[in-house]
């Protein structure tokens, strides 16, 4: 053995290996059970077309795109990793410290990190390669098979790297390889923005295992209630938690369990609220898939399944709105036509209630000097909707000019989540508003004809949440 406890990573709080265990702790074991990729069908074979199509976006350099580390969260601890999205839509793996390096013959490369098996003393001893420590990783003829392109060790890249022409680097993952390359980040976003239907299909699975969620959720309420509700946000947030680990990765972002005032808050981000009867319940949740494809959907509704008549009224603003932005989601459209539609609605409805001055045409007037124009935004706040896939606001890297100035075309998924926003503290609201908040959600796909609402397991209807919560809650868990 040629290895010493220096070539190892030691805590502080470690005990160091004398000479004569380092000398056997290497020996005497068999192989390590291999780790498997996470089992995606059709994963390998769309992240080759996916490959195809940046070339020809991007042809005549090579494309360099790493993975990522997993941030650290305080001291020696870590967040779980997540690759960066760019990495697994090209190559359909996960594997953390991976590189892809695609030449502009076609040819794909994963250069993987080293793992320390059976036979070495790092097996046992170190904390970031040691097998023992972490589990085994896909052995390089396994990730190579799997993910159908040449895989070389990670301490091959460097050399790799430095024979290549003016590659492209995709910037902001592993900044030790250098500067990242703008265009090819605004080339990759903009290719994803188009779903092909391998990926509508995941994004569909996403919402049926987050339909399945709510409903865990939903069937927690009655007990919640009934044992005085304290700190019930938690547990609902653990509830759906619970459903995103088992049917997926993980949750897509951090779920926003807004009880009551808190659903104010856009961000509610203590999610340490009590539940209470006679209370709203906002909950945005979404599930990530195995594939990484993330859900993103809200649902608001009474937590003791009654709606007061001035909750209903304000659902029922938001539900008309809601559908009026669906009916925009259609190809040829602007991206912000269902946006505008949606606001049109609320701001109509803010002004006969006598909370606006101006008319809905004065408040979504594109020309923002004219007076009046955005009157309504002090009580909707947000825009209405945003691309979605492998990241829950996917292709930010697109600037805000061509975001918003897409013209759908079928494959463009994207959210329809107009809300009415009543804050605790503001003196233009009367009594019986402050406090509330609505927000309804779906996710959608840009069809040749109406879109397809992915989400649409859920109701978004007043009466049909209210016999939802029913039916949830007579139903066993799991169910």
């Amino acid at each position: 053995m040629t290895e010493t406890p220096d070539a190892t990573r030691r805590a502080p709080h470690d005990q160091a290996f004398g000479p004569w265990v380092q000398t056997t702790l290497a020996d005497g074991w068999d192989p390590e059970p291999e780790a498997r990729h996470p089992a995606v069908p059709g994963a390998a074979q769309a992240a080759a077309a996916h490959r195809a199509r940046l070339l020809a976006a991007l042809p005549g350099r090579a494309v360099v795109v790493p993975s990522g580390h997993a941030p650290v969260r305080a001291n020696d601890t870590v967040y779980g990793f997540r690759p960066a999205s760019a990495y697994t839509w090209l190559t359909g793996d996960q594997a953390e410290g991976a590189v892809l390096v695609l030449r502009p013959d076609g040819v794909a490369t994963v250069y993987l990190p080293p793992s320390a098996g059976p036979g070495t003393l790092t097996y046992v001893t170190d904390r970031r390669e040691g097998a023992l420590w972490v589990g085994g990783v896909p052995s390089a003829r396994t990730t190579a098979q799997q993910l159908q392109v040449q895989v070389r060790p990670r301490t091959e890249l460097a050399a790799d790297l430095a024979a290549l022409d003016r590659p492209r680097l995709l910037g902001g993952v592993e900044p030790d390889l250098g500067a990242g390359d703008p265009e090819l980040a605004r080339t990759v976003d903009r290719l994803r923005a188009v779903k092909d239907d391998w990926e509508v299909d995941r994004l569909a699975e996403a919402c049926a295992a987050t339909a399945r969620g709510f409903a865990d959720v939903a069937r927690e309420l009655p007990g919640l209630l009934a044992t005085g509700g304290r700190r019930g946000e938690r547990w609902l947030e653990g509830t759906f938690w619970r459903r995103a680990r088992l049917e997926g990765n993980d949750v897509g972002y951090s779920s926003i369990v807004a009880a009551g005032a808190h659903g104010t808050s856009l961000h509610w981000a203590p999610v340490d609220g009590d539940i209470r009867p006679g209370e709203l319940l906002l909950a945005d949740m979404g599930v990530e898939t195995t594939s990484l494809y993330t859900a993103d959907v809200t649902r608001t509704f009474p937590v003791d399944g009654t709606w007061t008549g001035v909750q209903r009224r304000v659902h029922g603003a938001v539900h008309e709105a809601h559908h009026a932005g669906i009916a925009e989601v259609r190809a040829g459209n602007p991206f912000l036509a269902a946006h505008l539609a949606a606001q049109w609605v609320l701001a109509d409805h803010l002004h006969r209630w006598g909370l606006i001055e101006h008319t809905a045409d004065d408040a979504v007037h594109p020309d923002l000097d004219r007076p009046g124009a955005g009157a309504h935004r002090r009580y909707t706040l947000h825009s209405t909707s945003h691309l979605l896939g492998l990241d829950v606001h996917d292709c930010a890297k697109l600037d805000g000019a061509e975001y918003l100035d897409t013209v759908l075309e079928p494959g463009h998924c994207l959210t329809v989540e107009p809300g009415l926003y009543f804050q605790v503290n503001d003196r233009t609201v009367p009594a019986e508003l402050r406090g509330l908040a609505v927000r309804l959600e779906d996710d959608l796909v840009v069809t040749d004809g109406a879109p397809r609402v992915l989400s649409d397991a859920l109701p978004t209807d007043a009466d049909g949440l209210t016999a939802w919560l029913a039916d949830a809650q007579a139903q066993p868990f799991g169910a």
